[in-house]
C-alpha cells in the first residue's frame, strides 16, 4: 500500500468526521508545520546554543528554557496566521492569546504546551508539543471572552501531540480513533505508522516519580503499592519505567499499555499537571483508544477548568489499570 500522508488522511476521513471541514484541515496543516519547524530547531539545538534556561520564569513558576520559548513562538506566529483560530492558550503564556483583528479569525480556539518535557532536552532525552483544539461556542462573536475557553474536555474537536526523539512522530485523533504519523525527512511529510492505536485493556509498567513518595496522600501511596504487589498482563509483577518527560511517558503507555500516575503531593495539593494543556488532550486520546484517564476520583475529560491554568492530579492509561486506582480512591473515601 501506497504511504499515506497525514493530509490525505484528514481528507480521506472527512466525511467521517463532522468537524473536518477545510478550516479546520488548514489548521491542522499549519500547526503540523509548525511542529515540523521546532523538530528542526531542537535536532540543531546543540549547534545552535539553544540549550539550557533563557534565566526567566514562567506562569507556572519553572524555569523557561530556550527551546520553550523558541517553540511558544513558533506555534504563536504560525497559528495566528492560520485563519481559523480566534483564540490561543499557552503554558508559557499568563493570559489569553486572542487573534487581533489585523488577521483572518476562525472558530477555533488551540491550547497546547510548547515544548513539554523541555528540561530534558540538555540530556537528549524526548520532547513533545501537546495540543487541545475546540470549536468556539455556536452563535459567540465579539472578542473571545475566558468563559467561552474554560470548557470540559468532552467538547474537544480534536487533540494530540508531535514527538521529538530518534524520529518526530504525531499522535492525533478528531474523535475517529487515534493515528500516528512519522516524519519522514527525505520528503518532508508525516506518513501513517501506527493506524488506530488501541490501549491494552491492561499493562505490565507503571510509571511514577517515585521520589515524592512522602508527600503523596495515603491513597496515591496504596494505588502505588498496588501495582508493586499485583499481577500484570504479562502474569509477572509490574515493572517500573519513568522517563520524566510526561509525552514521551504517555507515548509508552498508549503503544504498550500500563499507567502514568502524577498523584498530588504537599506542596502541589491541586496535583502539578495543567488540565486543559497536558492532562485533558492527552486524556482525550486515552479514551479514543480504549483507555481512562481519571484524577483519582472521577473522569478528567468532563473537569471544568476554574481558571486557564487549573491543575489537576493524572492517572491514565490501560483502563483496568486506571479502575485500579480509582478503587482505592474510593476505598479511603468511604472510611
Amino acid at each position: 500500500m501506497a504511504d499515506i500522508t497525514v493530509t490525505e488522511h484528514l481528507l480521506l476521513h472527512q466525511k467521517m468526521t463532522p468537524q473536518a471541514t477545510g478550516m479546520f484541515t488548514g489548521l491542522l496543516y499549519d500547526l503540523i508545520l509548525s511542529g515540523k519547524t521546532i523538530s528542526r530547531r531542537i535536532n540543531q539545538a546543540g549547534l545552535l546554543d539553544i540549550l539550557g534556561g533563557t534565566g526567566e520564569v514562567n506562569v507556572q513558576g519553572e524555569n523557561v528554557q530556550k527551546m520553550d520559548a523558541i517553540a511558544n513562538r513558533i506555534l504563536i506566529y504560525r497559528m495566528e496566521r492560520s485563519g481559523a483560530v480566534c483564540a490561543m492558550a499557552s503554558e508559557e503564556e499568563p493570559e489569553l492569546i486572542r487573534v487581533g483583528e489585523e488577521f483572518p479569525r476562525g472558530d477555533y480556539i488551540l491550547i497546547f504546551d510548547p515544548l513539554d518535557g523541555s528540561s530534558n532536552i540538555d540530556v537528549n532525552v524526548d520532547v513533545g508539543t501537546i495540543f487541545s483544539l475546540h470549536r468556539r461556542p455556536h452563535g459567540a462573536k465579539g472578542e473571545v471572552t475566558l468563559e467561552e475557553v474554560l470548557r470540559p474536555g468532552t467538547e474537544q474537536v480534536a487533540a494530540g501531540y508531535i514527538l521529538y526523539g530518534p524520529s518526530t512522530m504525531l499522535v492525533l485523533s478528531t474523535g475517529q480513533g487515534v493515528h500516528g504519523f512519522t516524519l519522514d525527512p527525505g520528503v518532508g511529510e508525516f506518513l501513517l505508522s501506527h493506524p488506530d492505536i488501541r490501549i491494552p485493556e491492561q499493562g505490565y509498567i507503571y510509571s511514577v516519580n517515585e521520589g515524592y513518595r512522602e508527600q503523596w496522600d495515603p491513597a496515591a501511596r496504596e494505588a502505588v503499592e498496588w501495582f508493586h504487589t499485583a499481577k500484570s498482563s504479562k502474569g509477572g509483577a509490574y515493572s517500573s519505567r519513568y522517563v520524566g518527560s510526561l509525552v514521551a511517558d504517555f507515548h509508552r503507555t498508549l503503544l504498550y499499555g500500563g499507567i502514568y500516575l502524577y498523584p498530588p503531593y504537599a506542596s502541589k495539593p491541586e496535583g502539578k499537571l495543567r488540565l486543559m494543556c497536558e492532562a485533558s488532550p492527552l486524556a482525550f486520546l486515552a479514551e479514543q483508544a480504549g483507555g481512562k484517564a481519571s484524577d483519582g476520583f472521577g473522569r478528567i475529560l468532563e473537569r471544568v477548568p476554574a481558571t486557564l491554568h487549573a491543575r489537576t492530579p493524572l492517572y491514565i492509561g490501560s483502563s483496568r489499570d486506571v479502575e485500579a486506582v480509582e478503587a482505592v480512591y474510593a476505598r479511603r473515601k468511604n472510611r
